[in-house]
This record gives structure tokens, sequence and C-alpha cells, in this order.
């Protein structure tokens, strides 16, 4: 199969039927054999009776209905799991996203070698409110995980089979697929500027929450692929750090005691200088930042997943 199109949904039973025709238009102008996997992530509209009415039409359509709504990267997980084109394209189902960009992205995994390609909305019809965050968001991005694109949110991507098979999305991770797939060793990522269409049915499902959460996300992504399995190499630094600091300071307390009490002052006490509680709260920490990573290498030592490293191949 050449091509799986994986869309997660919330309520978008309108936008649907329009952009099944729209995609299996593309598909048969260029002679694809595919597949178009939607997921209702909880949906409270006529979306899944809107999916298996559009299943009945077409025997390339797939649909996975969620309980109730867990978010954006579950949807794509359960996605990716069942996915079985050579090329896998996600796309948002708000009609946002052009299914006219399909063949490009195809050309440009198939042909160019690269592992994944994210879009770029270079001119988006969305408010400043929600541009100049955007901005932001991927500038921080870029700068911690040294992935150069334009659009990390950009939820329409076409990525090798092989790297969906082999990244875990999770939590709102879908954030930060292209990190993801840069951790497991996929370095072969580019970037296309797509067609950003204005929003014709419905409301957006974001709100200004999401950029805190990503930011958040962001830096649990880096420590973890940084120091997941060897967080001694950070809580150790750090606690080190701290307990000479507040040894340093101890030191520094004792000696200027010392010389009151050979000088016959008795009158100074060590808890009337700073560096006294400098040097307790040092110590104190430095203790307890050792003490987490102990910790922390008993559970990686724990984890069935330790010695998982991805092998491109054997011979």
């Amino acid at each position: 199969m050449d091509i799986s199109v994986v869309i997660p949904l919330y309520n978008e039973a309108e936008s649907l039927p329009e952009l099944h025709a729209w995609i299996e238009k593309i598909m048969r102008l260029h002679n694809f054999s595919y597949e178009i996997i939607f997921i209702s992530d909880g949906s409270t509209d006529r979306s899944w009776e809107t999916i298996e009415e559009l299943q009945r039409q077409s025997p390339y359509v797939k649909g996975i209905k969620f309980r109730r709504n867990y978010g954006k990267s579950p949807a794509l997980h359960c996605g990716f799991q069942r996915a079985q084109g050579d090329v896998v394209i996600t796309m948002d189902a708000d009609l946002q996203d052009s299914p006219d960009e399909i063949p490009e992205l195809y050309r440009m995994i198939r042909e160019d070698g690269y592992d994944l390609v994210s879009g770029w909305k270079k001119k988006r019809y969305d408010p400043p409110s929600k541009t100049i965050p955007t901005k932001l968001f991927n500038a921080t991005a870029r700068k911690f995980s040294g992935v150069h694109l334009h659009d990390f949110n950009c939820g329409l991507k076409a990525y090798r089979n092989t790297v969906i098979k082999n990244i875990e999305v999770y939590n709102d991770m879908h954030r930060y697929i292209p990190y993801l797939a840069k951790i497991a060793g996929f370095h072969r990522i580019g970037e296309k500027a797509v067609q950003h269409q204005a929003r014709k049915y419905g409301q957006t499902k974001f709100g200004l929450s999401r950029f805190v959460n990503g930011y958040l996300d962001l830096i649990t992504l880096w420590f973890t692929s940084k120091f997941g399995k060897k967080p001694m190499h950070f809580f150790g630094l750090w606690g080190t750090v701290m307990f000479l600091i507040g040894f340093g300071a101890l030191i520094y307390v004792l000696t200027m005691k010392m010389i009151s009490i050979f000088a016959g002052d008795l009158r100074p006490l060590v808890t009337n200088s700073p560096f006294f509680y400098i040097s307790l709260t040092g110590m104190i920490l430095g203790t307890q930042l050792f003490l987490a990573g102990f910790l922390g290498e008993l559970i990686s030592r724990n984890s069935t997943r330790r010695n998982h490293y991805q092998i491109e191949t054997e011979i």
C-alpha cells in the first residue's frame, strides 16, 4: 500500500464528507493505493455516524472511536499502530490542511529520501493572538531540539512507515514528533511550505493553555531524552555542586568561629552568619539531589526498555 492517511478529529462531522471526497479525488488522480483512518477522539456530535456512512461508501475508509476525549497524541498513536502504508500522512480534519499537498509529500519521502517531512504554514489565516505565541513556541522548540523547522505544530506531515512504528506519541507530544523521530535516530527531516486554509466549519479546539503545556512538554522531552537512562549524571552533578557550596560555607563559618575563639571573643554565634544557613541549605539540597539520582538509577535499571536500541539493519 502506498499511503495511509491518519486523521484525528473531535466534533468535525460537518467537514468529514468534503475532506473524504477531496482525499479520494487526489488518490485516484495519482493512482495511489491508500487507506484513510479516521480517529474520533470522544466526539459528541455526529462525527462517528458520519465515519460509518463514509465507510459504507468506500472500502478505503477505516475508523477508530474513543469512548471519551483523550487528546490528539493518543489518537495519533492508535492511528500509527494500524497504518499499513509505506508513507503515512497526518492531517487535521477541519479542512485547514489541503490534501492537494499529498502527492509532493509522498514524493519527498519516496524519492528525496526523507524520513519525515513537516508542513510549514508560511501564510496563516489565524489572528495575531495565535500566530505570535506560535512563533515564540517554534523558536524555543528549535533551540531545545536542534531540529530546524518553522512549524512544529503543523498537523500536515508525512512519515516513512518505519518512523511511526519506532516512536511513541503520548500525552501531548504530537507537537514534537520531529524531535521524537530525531531521538529515535531518524535524522533526515525535511520541511515543505504548505497551503493553510481558513476554517470552514465549527470552531478551533485549541486555547492559549496549549502553549504553556507545550513548553512544559518540551522541557520534559529534552530532560528524558538526555538523562532518561542516566539520571545520576544530572542529579549527581548538581548534588555535588550544591554539597560543595554548602560544605565551603560551613568551612568558612567554622574558620571564623575558631578565629574568634582564639582571639578570646566568644560572643559571635555561628547562627548569626548568613553562611551558616547557606551551608545548611546547600548540604541538605545536595544530599536530596544525590538521593533523587540513586532512586532514578534504581528505576532505570528495572525498566524493561533499558537495553532497547533502534537497530536499522543487520547482516
